[in-house]
């Protein structure tokens, strides 16, 4: 007999429970026919009226032999004996049964609620999954003893019936369908081949033979093909290359034939609809629930968003495992082994059972935060030039939208610039070459909250790419708009999603000065710094940290308040890595110095970060206390020496800190020592006469990001 691991290539959106492939254990014979007559009954309920769109006469072959059976059952519970006086071979295929009906619910099931693209690329596949099914049936009836079980006249010889069928039934595959998706690949090949489909094939193929007939319905297909993409095994077809490729054409056919549809955009009030919870499922999610241990991740305890495996094989959480490395360690959090390596790979199982288990709860599962796990798949091969050339007639489309069409059909325009410049340099190339830049700019200033947001993001993923920040910045009045949203903008995340577009666009040295120089740019990075949501505070310590680095800056950020926010940043996990980079940098000008001082938390701040940071925050910070001692002059080396504990610190770092980290300790270890021990020669004449004294050495005060440790390798954040 198949077991159910036959239907594991089978991926859907709501994959079955995993008791749909366990038999029922410990159950009595009475028990066993009683539960059987239950499920039975509530297939042929659920699937004899469903009308399938494809594997039309496989559906209904699958579901009269159910019938068959429920009517075997049905007899068998209703004769009084119920099971009880039936041959131990006759109970064992009643068993078999079981798991047999089981599979094929999840078939149907499958069939029922998956999209019809994807039922077309999988023809082949699930007219091979129907086969197998008959073919247990076939074995089950031939060991079932018909001649020996109570049975009558006409169950008999419907049960005798179904099995000569079952032998004699072949592999069937629908020669109409399997057509239609011959056509689908030939359209793919046309757009591989440089040339677009006619439109009115297109509409064809679409809307009259698989009765696609609106932009929602379009949208769905998308969304259900991206889905595979994501959940995409090696040994399954299409491979993803072919699936992108389908996926573009989808996504140009859902905008040539349905235009710029209102679909989830509600354009009078700006908000984006957001499909409604049911009542069942609301009411198990306001319930608590005890998440499986296997589930949680053992460093946070939580529910892992991003399961990964590190080198001892032990699963962990992407995000707990990455920062329990970036801290500076170098064994296996639960084991206590040395890694043989650093590198991650995805436990894409576990990963599926999460979401299996969210779905049944009605648990909502957060994309993972630095690359969710489609951003990942989609990343993860090239694209075919269909593909490109699919999405290059998409962008025209857009782009036409943006120019000419209604509000509500640039805000659709803008969200879907901003999916498609989501992955691929190609895409973020053709989409600016194109002209999609001086639109969203235009957008910017828009009262439509969800047409603002999307246009910033989409500003924000087009920057990614290194020549799109060159036409971003040459662009009149772009700039200007950017820091616009993210001093007035109407969302929070247009706010955000604006600073982390000052961050993209700083990366290029020439551009600092002049973001510095936009007006309310450095105040309102300032504030979000300061009263931003934790990923609004990482997008403004990122942008202030790379305005830094350019020396011009140092004054225009003490005017604006950066260096306050800075300091308070400190005291925030999240951001204080980069907060002490920063200042680390300002530092090292004497009004720099001069500024940092006068915050009478600064040196507190840096003291607690090498006491309780992370390895890089603990090097950035006696970075920065050691170039206060060196520009601050005589008031800063005092405030700094006088500092509670830390000749410990100091000397704590210099056995456990980094290689940097180190040689910053063993420099102002120095200092420190230096000051007592003249301050015990001169007497009362104090710290700052020691220093002064001890300081005759001229150093070079040329300015260097690479003096800190901030990691540099920050991704910009794709949305």
């Amino acid at each position: 007999m198949a077991s159910g691991a036959i239907f594991s290539s089978l991926r859907r959106r709501r994959s079955p429970t995993l008791e749909a492939f366990l038999a029922p254990v410990d159950l009595s014979d009475v028990a066993l026919v009683q539960t059987l007559v239950t499920v039975v009954n509530e297939l042929v309920s659920c699937f004899s009226k469903c009308s399938f769109f494809f594997q039309r006469k496989n559906t209904r072959s699958l579901i009269r032999k159910v019938e068959v059976f429920q009517l075997l059952l049905e007899y068998l519970n209703d004769s009084g004996s119920k099971g009880c006086n039936l041959p131990a071979t006759a109970l064992l295929c009643l068993k078999e049964l079981y798991l047999l009906l089981y599979r094929s619910k999840i078939l149907l099931d499958y069939c029922a609620q998956s999209s019809k693209l994807w039922l077309l690329l999988q023809n082949h596949s699930i007219s091979g999954h129907f086969h197998d099914l008959n073919q247990e049936v076939s074995t089950l009836l031939d060991v079932f003893p018909v001649r020996e079980v109570c049975l009558s006249k006409d169950v008999r010889e419907q049960v005798e019936l179904l099995l000569k069928q079952s032998r004699r039934a072949k592999l069937f595959i629908d020669m109409g369908d399997d057509a239609l998706r011959i056509r689908f690949f030939e359209f793919l090949d046309e757009f591989e081949n440089g040339k677009i489909p006619e439109s009115d094939k297109l509409r064809w193929f679409y809307v009259e033979k698989l009765r696609i007939v609106d932009a929602d319905c379009c949208r769905g297909e998308i969304e259900a093909l991206e889905e595979q993409i994501v959940n995409h095994e090696g040994d399954i077809e299409p491979t993803i290359s072919v699936l992108k490729g389908l996926v573009a054409m989808t996504r140009y056919c859902r905008f040539l034939i349905f235009g710029f549809e209102e679909d989830e955009v509600d354009s009078e009030n700006g908000n984006q609809k957001k499909p409604k919870m049911g009542l069942i499922t609301q009411e198990i999610a306001d319930t608590f629930l005890t998440v499986p241990k296997d589930f949680c991740c053992p460093i946070s305890l939580d529910l892992m968003r991003d399961p990964v495996i590190i080198s001892t094989g032990q699963t962990y959480d992407r995000s707990s495992i990455s920062r329990w490395m970036d801290e500076g360690h170098t064994t296996c959090p639960k084991t206590g082994q040395t890694l043989a390596h650093t590198r991650l790979v995805s436990n894409r199982a576990l990963r599926n059972l999460i979401v299996q288990w969210c779905n049944a709860h009605g648990v909502p599962l957060d994309p993972p935060e630095v690359m969710d796990a489609m951003g990942e798949a989609f990343g993860s091969a090239s694209p075919t030039k269909a593909a490109l050339e699919a999405n290059r007639a998409t962008a025209n489309l857009l782009i036409q939208q943006l120019a000419n069409g209604s509000q509500s059909g640039k805000t659709i325009a803008a969200r879907e610039i901003r999916l498609l410049a989501k992955t691929g340099k190609e895409n973020r190339a053709f989409l600016a070459e194109a002209g999609a830049i001086p639109y969203l700019r235009n957008l910017l200033s828009t009262p439509n909250s969800v047409a603002q947001e999307n246009s910033v993001t989409a500003l924000l993923n087009l920057s990614i790419y290194d020549k799109n920040k060159s036409r971003i910045m040459d662009e009149s009045g772009c700039l200007g708009s950017i820091v616009d949203v993210l001093r007035f903008g109407h969302t929070t995340e247009a706010r955000e999603n604006a600073a982390a577009t000052l961050f993209s666009l700083s990366a290029v040295h020439d551009y600092k000065k002049i973001i510095a120089d936009e007006t309310g740019a450095v105040e309102a990075l300032a504030g979000l710094l300061q009263n931003g949501t934790p990923r609004g505070k990482k997008d403004a310590v990122t942008a202030l940290f790379n305005l830094s680095t350019h020396t011009e800056n140092c004054v225009r950020m003490i005017e604006a308040g950066a260096v306050t926010a800075l300091v308070e940043a400190l005291g925030y996990e999240g951001v204080a890595e980069e907060a002490a980079g920063s200042l680390a940098l300002i530092v090292r000008q004497p009004f720099g110095a001069k500024a940092v001082v006068k915050q009478e938390e600064a040196v507190a701040g840096l003291i607690g970060m090498m006491r309780c940071g992370t390895p890089r925050g603990k090097e950035n910070a006696v970075a920065a206390l050691l170039e206060l001692c060196r520009s601050g002059g005589s008031a800063a080396t005092e405030m700094v020496v006088k500092a509670p504990a830390l000749a410990g610190l100091l000397q704590t770092l210099l056995f456990t800190g980094t290689k940097r980290a180190r040689r910053k300790a063993a420099s102002l270890a120095r200092v420190f020592q230096r000051c007592e021990n003249a301050s015990l020669h001169y007497g009362g004449l104090g710290v700052g006469y020691a220093y002064a004294s001890n300081s005759a050495q001229t150093r070079d005060i040329s300015f260097a990001a690479g003096d800190v440790s901030v990691p540099m390798s920050i991704s910009v954040p794709v949305l």
